[in-house]
Formats: structure tokens, C-alpha cells, sequence
């Protein structure tokens, strides 16, 4: 016999997936949008990328300009491809159940190259564009990003670049609700900053994250990354200023370490993530 799906029966099968969700993703009550930066796999193209964020329980990716598209698609990654080249990376995305949730970091030098760029956002999805542009450039990238409503989120580098401090960054952010920042804790720690000091200065002006930690312990005194909860970026507490700023956004983990094989170190980290945002 046939069964029938009844409204209320219906409902209740939605809700009982919605909640096996979250129960398995506790950021996405939040908010979250928890993906991979594909630059994370940049030995690899876009499609093997892909395959890697979907191993690590990732349904999210910020693209990267640049990185070989792969899967049977000719080219780059790059917001100057055509149309049906746009097609072929949406079909990659969607055999993957993947969505993209940013691009960057990328900095246009004219305006012509900008409306390109949010034209190639808005036909891609793509909620957030993380870029590092001069400021007599926000002259017309703010109207572009009203026209479109798509954020431009300062991504800062470590110091000197040109955003590395929050300072600088509140200096342009007050000019649009599409202007914020795209918080790079690993990098603030690179540049002698406390990454949660450097969120609360930044408190709702935050519009995406790149999520990282990093120890320095090498024979050159650097940096590099380590499974979270393991270095200096103070993870746990990032995670406790984020719920009280009530952030919601993407989350773009980045792993600049073990190039060759850092999906596990990077599935580790995002059950270490999960765990602390929900407490456990």
C-alpha cells in the first residue's frame, strides 16, 4: 500500500531533519556558514578541493583567484570567466552539495574589473567578497556593493600589510552596512595582536572569518598552523566572543601547514570547533 504523506506528517519529517542538522552542526544555529578556504588545497585543483572540504564534513568554500579548476573544466578559478565556464564550476559545486560562501582574498586595480567582479558574485552566489583594496577605491566599490548587496569584507594580512590592525579597519567600515572586515585570527596573532581584543574592537563590523591556529615553535621562529585548540589563537575564547557578538557568517578555515595531506589535521579541527561550540 501507497503511503501519503500528510501536511502535518510532512512537517514533521522536516523538522526532525532540520534538527538532526544541527544537532550534528552546532554553528549552523548560529548562524554559521563553517566552510574551507580552497587555498587550504592549493597543491590540488578546485574540483579535487572540493572533494577534500566534503571529507573534512564541510559544506561550505571560499574560492580562491587563481587555483586550476579541474573536474574536466579548462582554466582558473577567476572572476573574468565566462558564463559557461561559470556553469561547469556551479555543476562541480552542486555534485559536491558544496556552496560557495565567499571569494578572495582578491583586489581588483579599476573599477570596470569591480562590477566585473560583483557581476561574477552575484550570478555565483557568493555572499561575500574578501579583499584588501586601496582606500580611494571605496569611492565606487561601496556603490557597487549596495547596487549588488554583496559585503566586501577587509581581509587583513599579517603586519605591515595594509589592514593588519582593527584600526584601520574601523576607519572605512562605518561607511556602508556592506563594508566590514574578514577577521584573520592566525594573522592577527602573526602581527602581535589578541585575536579576541581584536574582535571585540570589531564588534558588528565583523562580516566573515578566516579561521586558523597557529603555534610558533619553528627553528625560524615563525608561525604555522596547527590542529585548533593547539596554538595561540585562542579558539575556545574567539568562539565565546563570537556567540556574544551573535556573528553570523562564514567561517573559512584555513590550513597553510602539511600541504600535501592537511585534510585530516583539518577534519580534526573541525570536530574540535564543533565540540567547543557546543560545549562539550
Amino acid at each position: 500500500m501507497k503511503k501519503v504523506l500528510t501536511p502535518l506528517l510532512f512537517l514533521g519529517l522536516v523538522l526532525s531533519q532540520h534538527w538532526a542538522t544541527a544537532q550534528k552542526n552546532p554553528e549552523e544555529k548560529l548562524g554559521w556558514k563553517l566552510g574551507a578556504q580552497s587555498y587550504t588545497f592549493r597543491l590540488f585543483p578546485f574540483d579535487e578541493a572540493l572533494r577534500k572540504i566534503d571529507s573534512c564534513g564541510l559544506k561550505y568554500v571560499e574560492a580562491y583567484p587563481g587555483q586550476t579548476i579541474g573536474g574536466g573544466v579548462e582554466g582558473k578559478m577567476e572572476f573574468t570567466m565566462d558564463a559557461a565556464k561559470r556553469q561547469a564550476v556551479k555543476k562541480l559545486l552542486k555534485d559536491r552539495k558544496l556552496t560557495l560562501s565567499a571569494f578572495g582574498v582578491v583586489s581588483p586595480k579599476t573599477q570596470a574589473e569591480w562590477e566585473q567582479l560583483f557581476e561574477f558574485a552575484k550570478d555565483m552566489g557568493i555572499p561575500n567578497i574578501n579583499s584588501e583594496p586601496s582606500p580611494e577605491q571605496f569611492a565606487y566599490i561601496i556603490p557597487l556593493a549596495e547596487k549588488y548587496k554583496i559585503n566586501v569584507a577587509l581581509h587583513n594580512h599579517p603586519k605591515p600589510s595594509r589592514y593588519w590592525s582593527p584600526d584601520t579597519v574601523l576607519k572605512y567600515t562605518a561607511k556602508s552596512k556592506y563594508l566590514g572586515a574578514c577577521a584573520d585570527i592566525g594573522h592577527w596573532v602573526r602581527s602581535g595582536l589578541d585575536p579576541v581584543e581584536c574582535l571585540k574592537k570589531l564588534e558588528g563590523q565583523v562580516l566573515g572569518m578566516h579561521f586558523k591556529d597557529v603555534k610558533k615553535d619553528t627553528p625560524e621562529g615563525r608561525h604555522h598552523d596547527v590542529i585548533w585548540g593547539n596554538g595561540d589563537s585562542k579558539v575556545d575564547e574567539v568562539i565565546a566572543e563570537l556567540k556574544r557578538q551573535k556573528f553570523k557568517g562564514p567561517i573559512s578555515a584555513e590550513y597553510e601547514y602539511h600541504w600535501e595531506n592537511s585534510a585530516p589535521e583539518v577534519a580534526e579541527s573541525v570536530k574540535y570547533f564543533r565540540k567547543s561550540v557546543a560545549g562539550k
